[in-house]
């Protein structure tokens, strides 16, 4: 079968010119499309790289150093957008240059065919590059709704949640990782005076005696006291069960405040318990280590509640991150597909000059 050439017509080819190339029937030149998708991924990746190095530089643990977030968030953006760009400018250029000659066919048809090639060739690397990148594509889109689902579902158990974990730390070692504001706040309730403390612990005062010889008082010391019996030998007890013993009004307060801080109030006899228990262990009076329990609830309710305003920020402060973020990513994406287009128009009428 003889291979069909065909002249080049007058709106299309330089006169008098005759091309040697057989008709081609296939309105997309698939390899010029992924030859262009591919440069542009690749073009992308490096300028990513280099864009991210400097924005490295930019930026300082310090604050005395670096740009502020602001900035850099702008920087960021403007960066990526540069970056799209360019890749689909190179990418919709590759793909208009290098398709085959359409014979015989209207010029309005081939600049249509012409942004349908550069057009496919960024939704192939857009779409090759969301396949390689999901996982960090996705974290950026959806950080503001997972942060703030978690804080609306996680903020009404939130001091119930920190109570509880505080619960279990108070029974353990001094080490662990269950140091947390209620476990010492727990620690200052048990404290004991200081003052009736240093009065237990006072050593006796001597004894003043009139000398009989010359009149004066003399000081004597005070005679000592008979000794007393040895004690029997005490049974072996476990260090465990010892630390279980002397953790046990601590651990009760705190199931005391975790119930109090469910239902929104810490109820009188509660309060009254927890008095005795405080009074038993630090030597203060009834009335006192009542007022010590709620001054100390109080203060647990506060430090929650500002816990949980500050999550609150947080998870809108995130919220509006990813909405601009969304919203400036479809703009350089959209900029990219125009750009890609345009400069395959301008590639294809290179490639038929």
């Amino acid at each position: 079968m003889e291979t069909q050439f065909a002249h080049r017509p007058d709106n299309n080819y330089r006169e008098g010119v005759i091309s040697n190339q057989p008709v081609n029937d296939s309105a997309v030149a698939w390899c010029a499309v992924f030859a262009g998708a591919v440069a542009s991924a690749a073009l992308s990746l490096i300028l990513l790289l280099l864009g991210t190095g400097f924005g490295l530089t930019l930026v300082s643990p310090w604050s005395s150093e670096g740009i502020s977030s602001t900035s850099f968030g702008v920087s960021s953006i403007v960066g990526i957008t540069l970056i799209s760009l360019a890749a689909s400018a190179l990418g919709g250029y590759l793909a208009g240059r290098l398709r085959t000659r359409w014979l015989n066919t209207h010029i309005d048809e081939v600049y249509f065919r012409d942004t349908a090639h550069g057009f496919l060739s960024w939704a192939v690397a857009t779409l090759g590059t969301a396949a390689l990148l999901t996982s960090v594509i996705g974290g950026i889109m959806g950080s503001g709704v997972k942060a703030g689902a978690a804080i609306a579902g996680g903020a009404a158990t939130a001091a119930s949640g920190v109570a509880a974990s505080g619960t279990a730390a108070a029974l353990m070692a001094d080490n662990s990782e269950g140091n947390t504001a209620l476990t010492y706040m727990l620690d200052s309730l048990l404290r004991k005076d200081t003052a009736s403390a240093a009065a237990d612990n006072s050593q006796q005062q001597p004894v003043a005696s009139e000398n009989p010889v010359d009149g004066e008082l003399a000081t004597e010391p005070a005679p000592a006291p008979a000794p007393a019996p040895a004690p029997a030998p005490a049974p072996q007890v476990n260090d465990n069960t010892s630390r279980m013993q002397s953790d046990a009004p601590k651990a009760e307060l705190m199931r005391i405040f975790v119930h109090g801080i469910s239902t929104d109030s810490l109820p009188q006899n509660d309060v009254t318990y927890a008095g005795q228990l405080v009074a038993e262990a630090t030597g203060i009076d009834q009335q006192t280590a009542e007022k010590r329990v709620a001054d100390s609830f109080t203060m647990l309710r506060e430090k929650l509640d500002e816990a949980e305003t500050t999550a609150l920020a947080a998870a809108d402060k995130a919220r509006e991150v990813s909405a601009y973020t969304s919203l400036w990513l479809f703009i350089s994406l959209l900029s990219g597909a125009f750009v890609a287009s345009l400069m395959a128009v301008y590639g294809g009428r290179q490639r038929d000059l």
